[in-house]
């Protein structure tokens, strides 16, 4: 495992994304993970699946300090009294005192993100979330949590994978020392098709999933949370450490084309 070091802290640059992952398959999974050698998972409330991943970890020989977890506060939960309750019974179903990441899953001008931010700030003061972020955050946001309100903002979760531009708010993380998690790193699945990274892979005995998730942890700040259930495909995604890209192989993957939005809900904010 290799990490990236934000503020300080280091995070494991590929982790576990437990998104649609449920029941018994979802507690299979993570304790496979884990055993893989996986350090780092990422839930969310809306997941429907914390007690699972909190049965997993409870289980597992892996000692709780060793595993960076992050979960998600739903953007209907973003009033300050729904923030403290919420993450209370995220902290009970995944049978953890804390969470090492709180992130809002997506921005809601419905409510004030300052109040919203305040109440996780009183989270971490309790030592119930090391640290603080938000996920689903165009730049103009980031900078109004980051800069205006001057909130301690971890991590900005986003989809990246090769067929997506985030160059700007990448940019923009690596200035202010922000980690990036790319979620859907592997454009649910379709970076498989694609003949750039095929042949690239074949260089290396590697699969065109691999290629994209070595691309994205090469860059500054950037950490990948793939989602996999099976064995096979959970050590795939991990294995992707014992290579490097030429220069000139990055920047052919940097040339593909990247106006690929998969994740775009009705309530999605105003991509700029």
């Amino acid at each position: 495992m290799q990490y990236k070091n934000i503020q300080g802290i280091d995070v494991p640059e590929i982790g576990l994304g437990t998104y649609k992952l449920h029941d018994r398959e979802c507690t299979k999974a993570v304790r496979m993970a884990l055993d893989i050698g996986y350090r780092h998972i990422d839930t969310a409330q809306m997941y429907k699946n914390e007690r699972e991943i909190g049965e997993a970890m409870s289980i597992s020989t892996v000692p709780r300090e060793d595993i960076f977890l992050s979960t998600k506060i739903w953007h209907t939960n973003l009033s300050p009294d729904d923030v403290l309750q919420t993450t209370e019974d995220s902290l009970r179903n995944l049978e953890t005192p804390y969470v090492d990441l709180l992130m809002i899953h997506w921005p809601n001008d419905q409510y004030d993100l300052r109040d919203t931010i305040e109440a996780m700030l009183v989270l971490r003061d309790q030592g119930k979330a090391m640290n603080i972020g938000v996920s689903n955050f165009p730049l103009s946001l980031l900078q109004k949590a980051n800069e205006e309100i001057r909130a301690p903002i971890f991590c900005n979760q986003v989809e990246f994978h090769p067929f997506i531009d985030q160059l700007d708010i990448l940019d923009y993380a690596i200035e202010n020392d922000i980690m990036l998690t790319a979620y859907s790193p592997l454009a649910q699945g379709k970076v498989t098709e694609n003949d750039d990274l095929r042949q690239i892979g074949e260089k290396y005995d590697k699969s065109a999933s691999q290629i994209a998730l070595r691309w994205l942890i090469e860059q500054e700040n950037v950490v990948a949370i793939p989602k996999g259930s099976s064995r096979q495909h959970l050590e795939e995604n991990f294995n992707v450490f014992d290579f490097e890209l030429t220069d000139e192989e990055f920047e052919q993957i940097d040339m593909l084309e990247k106006s690929m939005r998969l994740v775009n809900p009705s309530f999605a904010p105003n991509w700029e």
